[in-house]
């Protein structure tokens, strides 16, 4: 008799597990409490596996010898919790996937700018001509790769969800950007909980693998004096400091080693403090991987950035529109407003993360004109933010948001949407409100 491994969740990550539980000769069965989307339920529906919709049935679900949940699932789901009590082990579509492919994994993590060097990283490997797959929150599922589009390398950017049910996976090359407050409702308010998600990112590393991390994060320099790590360390900065791999002076880009290499910073393709970091610790991944230097220029030269990240979308009258719909932190909305050179209108709001908007308060009194809240419930909002004594305008729609902040713009404003919260109490993600905000924008 073959065993049954269950998949909660019928999207992106849990479709592609179901495709390669079947081709290693398990029984497959998903279980989406949801309505399964019409593309994915036929591709289970083609292959045979069999699936249900709207309910987890629980005799079915406790038969498992193993559940692969979807990351989107919280532990505190009553069907969790279930699978918990019932001592069945529970892992992520990467573990799953990894189990079954030697191929060398670079993995990006951080609380921002890990799809924007994510994609870069990715988009020098191709130029260089590698045999490279897009994998984890952004691209296709890694497990269904593996099952049926293998590649030799993946580039796959690890949220702290995913990371939270990985246990032997390696990283051959692992990223780590920063580490910020973000999704503290998914870890009982506890920042350490979150941290530690992150620095799950170097368990199983062994010396023959590479840790690149930004140097001046207090907090991985924190925890670095906890662990015992076995890989290279990689450390950069946008500073010259004594054992940076990578780093930025007088104007230019360096990578010491293991080929060196520099470029002029002002050819970079991405612009802002923050993506000095996406694109040292980029060029340092291309570096150790064997990429020439020359691929690693022109990438860096040509890269043209990743959609509802600091995205230009039109002029209208003078006033400009940016789209940092991926923005769900206050840390994310910090490097957007640092970024901006002209007077700001910000729009803000959503799904509360459990967060501290005390951080941008500075930014915000330096370059905004105005406020706009986009949410549900703004409440919280305009606690923290009317007593800077800004324009504010409250809004529960994206056409009333947009007209509301053209409305407070004045030739050479910008205005931003960089809204520090997630996008589900109004949207069906961050993509779909970035799409109706440019949509809206552009028909002004």
């Amino acid at each position: 008799m073959r065993e049954l491994i269950v998949i909660l969740g019928a999207a992106e990550s849990g479709v592609g597990a179901a495709v390669l539980a079947q081709k290693q000769g398990y029984d497959v069965f998903v279980s989406d409490s949801s309505a399964i989307k019409p593309h994915y339920r036929e591709a289970l529906t083609s292959r045979g596996i069999e699936w249900e919709e709207g309910r987890h049935t629980e005799e079915r679900v406790l038969a498992a010898k193993e559940v692969i949940k979807s990351p989107g699932i919280p532990d505190t789901a009553p069907i969790v919790r279930a699978i918990h009590a019932a001592g069945i082990p529970v892992i992520s579509e990467i573990e799953f996937a990894g189990r079954y492919t030697d191929s060398k994994m670079i993995c990006i993590t951080g609380s921002n700018g890990k799809t924007t060097t994510t994609s870069l990283i990715y988009h020098i490997f191709r130029k260089a001509g590698y045999d490279v797959g897009l994998a984890g929150n952004i691209g296709r599922s890694l497990a269904l790769q593996v099952a049926e589009d293998p590649h030799a390398y993946y580039v796959i950017e690890l949220s702290s969800f995913q990371l939270d049910n990985m246990y032997d996976f390696r990283a051959n090359i692992a990223v780590l950007l920063n580490i910020t407050p973000d999704h503290l409702d998914r870890y009982q308010g506890q920042m350490q909980l979150y941290t530690d998600a992150k620095m799950r990112i170097v368990q199983n590393q062994t010396k023959d693998d590479a840790f690149i991390y930004w140097n001046e994060d207090p907090i991985i320099r924190r925890e670095l004096s906890k662990y015992h790590i076995e890989s290279r360390l990689c450390p950069f900065s946008i500073i010259k400091r004594d054992g940076m791999i990578g780093y930025i002076a007088d104007g230019e880009y360096v990578i010491e080693h293991p080929t060196p290499f520099n470029m002029e910073q002002e050819e970079l393709a991405l612009t802002g403090k923050h993506n000095l970091y996406n694109s040292l610790a980029a060029g340092i991944a291309a570096d150790i991987s064997g990429i020439s230097n020359e691929v690693i220029r022109a990438s860096l030269a040509d890269f043209e950035g990743v959609e509802h990240r600091l995205e230009y979308v039109c002029t209208v009258h003078g006033v400009r529109f940016v789209n940092d719909s991926k923005a769900t932190n206050v840390d994310a909305c910090w490097y957007a407003l640092e970024s901006q050179t002209q007077p700001t209108i910000l729009i803000l709001g959503g799904l509360d993360k459990g967060n501290d908007y005390e951080s941008i308060r500075e930014l915000v009194q330096q370059k905004c004109k105005g406020l706009v809240y986009l949410g549900v419930d703004n409440a919280k909002l305009h606690a923290f933010f009317d007593p800077l004594g800004l324009p504010v305008a409250d809004t529960r729609s994206m056409a009333d948001c947009v007209r509301e902040a053209y409305a407070m713009a004045r030739p050479g404003y910008t205005v931003l949407l960089s809204p520090c919260c997630a996008s589900f109490d109004l949207f069906r993600n961050m993509e779909d409100r970035g799409e109706q905000f440019k949509t809206l924008a552009r028909s002004l």
